[in-house]
């Protein structure tokens, strides 16, 4: 087969791009460059690996490195455009509303698994491969996504929006093996990159820091951290926008009680909602409204499992469809951190189904957003 492997300048990428050799495909290889990392660097600076070569470009010379180890043409393509119009801009939108997008769902949408194949095709390959931890397999001609064998590193969850008419060519040569065999393959051909940390962070800042970083898009606005419970102002917050439901790092409350939790935002009012402990029922749902599902099979359960979140476990859900493009997931046990704008992914099993944005989270039958403003309404 005719494959064209995206190399990141990752130890996966590589070692698949190796794999893939080794099996006997004619293989060739790509750099996406989806990101202007100069666009940040006078206000943020750069972390580099020396002063001359920001990330990016450092990433670069590690892919060149293993493909030139490998024996293996690299290319070099910008999608910076596509990557603005299509990711960073919907980043953004979904900020201003108080919503927490994945912007790493939306490049393998449009990115990875959209316009990186369009590359392929006009250099002749049928098929493309990266570095994700997920399987394709086939049952009487049709294609599923499936979680990878190593669970613990299994990224089925990122691309769960993808277009299902596309499974039959994308190859995932790290399916059936785990990271650490992924390292020693790395260090038995001495590549530069056998020890390379895993990239981590919002995927184009990287390991910046990202309340810094979204300054420079939406303008910080201070307003009243309150305590969702009594009503009691704890302190201010530097922006409602740049805070997540669940989070509870930078929140800086101190004083007694906590550990405190995000619960909610009002946009409109500027006001940050916490509560105490990480089983607070303020935090907790049960149920969700999800919209814009893309569906990677054609089975529609009323009862599966969903992720609401990458690392966490799946939850049993009851599904209640509206139409094929939204449905209702109900799990009435409870579960914490349901965030508005994040991916519901439902799985059968180790099969993806596909997944959904996240529109409104509720408690009983009341949403989030509805116990705010009726927490907003209260005389503070």
């Amino acid at each position: 087969m005719k494959i064209l492997v995206g190399l990141s300048g990752g130890v996966d990428s590589a070692v698949a791009a190796y794999l893939l050799k080794q099996q006997g495909h004619e293989v060739a290889c790509a750099f996406m460059r989806n990101w202007d990392a100069s666009l940040n660097n006078d206000i943020l600076g750069n972390p580099t690996i020396d002063d001359d070569i920001c990330p990016q470009e450092a990433d670069y010379n590690d892919a060149l490195e293993v493909a030139q180890l490998l024996d293996l043409p690299l290319y070099r393509i910008d999608f910076i455009k596509e990557y603005w119009d299509h990711v960073f801009a919907t980043f953004l939108e979904e900020y201003q509303r108080g919503r927490t997008p994945n912007p790493d769902i939306l490049c393998n949408k449009y990115i990875k698994f959209d316009n990186f194949i369009k590359f392929a095709d006009k250099l002749g390959y049928q098929y493309v491969a990266t570095g994700h931890y997920a399987k394709i397999t086939v049952e009487d001609g049709v294609y599923h996504l499936n979680k990878a064998h190593d669970l613990s590193k299994d990224q089925s969850y990122f691309l769960c929006q993808i277009d299902k008419k596309i499974l039959n060519r994308i190859v995932f040569p790290l399916a059936d093996i785990d990271k650490k065999q992924v390292r020693k393959i790395a260090e038995e051909l001495n590549l530069n990159i056998a020890d390379k940390k895993d990239s981590t962070g919002v995927c184009f800042i990287g390991e910046r820091n990202f309340k810094e970083f979204l300054k420079n898009y939406l303008p910080a606005k201070k307003g009243k951290i309150i305590n969702i419970d009594n009503n009691e102002v704890l302190k201010e917050h530097d922006g409602v926008l740049y805070y997540t439901i669940g989070q509870r790092k930078g929140l800086n409350i101190g004083g007694p009680g906590g550990p405190w939790f995000v619960i909610g935002k009002d946009v409109k009012n500027n006001i940050l909602y916490v509560a105490e402990k990480e089983n607070n029922p303020w935090l907790l749902s049960t149920s969700c409204r999800v919209v814009d599902m893309n569906w990677l099979s054609d089975e529609r359960p009323t009862r599966a499992y969903a992720k609401f979140r990458y690392r966490q476990k799946d939850n049993e859900v009851k599904i209640k469809y509206v139409n094929d493009n939204e449905l209702y997931l109900e799990y009435p046990y409870k579960v914490a951190g349901v965030t508005p704008g994040q991916e519901a992914v439902i799985y059968l099993a180790d099969r993806c189904l596909g997944g959904g944005k996240i529109y409104d989270v509720f408690h009983q039958d009341q949403s989030l957003q509805e116990r705010i403003e009726g927490a907003t309404n209260v005389s503070i």
